[in-house]
C-alpha cells in the first residue's frame, strides 16, 4: 500500500499506459480520478475499480475541463497529492515537412500545453500543502529519436526539459517532478507510430529493444507507483527510461 491515503489524477487514464497506472495506484491504496477524452471508458474503468476511482470526461486541451478536473479531484479525494500527465497523441511516420499545421497544433496542444494547463491548476494546491508528486509521460523518442516522427520526438523532448525545469523550481515547495520514458508498447498508439501493424514492422521495432518485448501498462504502473511514492522521496528531475535497453 505504497500510496495509501494519497489522491491522484491520471490524464488519459482510461486505456493503455494510463490504465496500467490507474490500476496500480488503486491497488496501492490511492483514490484516483481517471480523466480521459473517452468519458465512457473512464467511467467504465472507475465502475470496475469501485469507490476508489472516479471517471471523468476531460479534454486536456480545454482550460475549463482542466479546471473542473482538478476541482472534482479535490472534492472526491480531498486534494491532489499526485498528478500524472499521461494524455498524449502521436502522428504517423512521415517526412517532417509533410505534417499538416493542424496536426502539429493538435500535437502541441495535447503533448505540451496540457502540462502547462494542469500545472496552473494543481501546483498552487501542492504548494499550499507543502508536498506533491507530478509525473509527466515523456518517451524514448525524446532521447533517441526515430526518423519520420520529428515533431512527436520534439514534443517529448520538451516534456523532458519541462520536467527538469519544474523539478528545480518546485523542489523548495516540497513538490517532486519526474518523467517516464517508455519504449513503444502494446497500446492504441502503437499502430500510429508504426504506420501499419504487420509482423514484419513489429519484428523491426522489437529488434531495437534488447530485452526483446514491448513495454506494457503494468510496466508503467510499477514505475509510476515508485516515482510517486515516498520510496522516491529523494528523486526529482529524473526522466526514467522504461525501455528494455532501447536507449543504451
Amino acid at each position: 500500500m505504497k500510496l495509501e491515503g494519497k489522491s491522484a489524477i491520471v490524464t488519459g487514464g482510461a486505456s493503455g499506459f494510463g490504465e496500467g497506472i490507474v490500476r496500480r495506484f488503486v491497488l496501492e491504496g490511492a483514490r484516483v480520478v481517471i480523466a480521459d477524452l473517452n468519458g465512457a471508458g473512464a467511467e467504465a474503468l472507475a465502475g470496475e475499480l469501485g469507490n476508489a476511482a472516479l471517471g471523468l470526461k476531460v479534454d486536456v486541451t480545454d482550460p475549463a475541463d482542466v479546471e473542473t478536473m482538478v476541482g472534482s479531484a479535490t472534492r472526491f479525494a480531498g486534494g491532489v497529492d499526485i498528478l500524472v500527465n499521461n494524455a498524449g497523441i502521436g502522428h504517423t511516420p512521415q517526412p517532417m515537412e509533410a505534417l499538416s499545421e493542424a496536426e502539429f497544433d493538435r500535437l502541441f496542444a495535447v503533448n505540451i500545453k496540457s502540462i502547462y494547463r494542469t500545472a496552473r491548476q494543481a501546483v498552487p494546491l501542492m504548494k499550499a500543502a507543502g508536498s506533491g508528486a507530478i509525473l509527466n509521460m515523456a518517451s524514448t523518442a525524446g532521447v533517441s529519436p526515430r526518423p519520420n516522427l520529428t515533431w512527436y520526438n520534439a514534443s517529448k523532448g520538451w516534456v523532458i526539459t519541462a520536467t527538469r525545469s519544474m523539478a528545480i523550481e518546485l523542489a523548495g515547495s516540497g513538490v517532486r517532478v519526474n518523467a517516464l520514458n517508455p519504449v513503444a508498447g502494446e497500446t492504441p498508439l502503437l499502430k500510429t507510430f508504426m504506420g501499419e501493424d504487420t509482423p514484419e514492422i513489429r519484428a523491426k521495432f522489437l529488434a531495437s529493444i534488447p530485452i526483446g518485448r514491448f513495454s506494457t501498462p503494468d510496466d508503467m504502473g510499477a514505475a509510476a507507483c515508485f516515482l510517486c511514492s515516498d520510496d522516491a522521496s529523494m528523486i526529482t528531475g529524473v526522466a526514467l527510461e522504461v525501455d528494455g535497453g532501447r536507449c543504451i
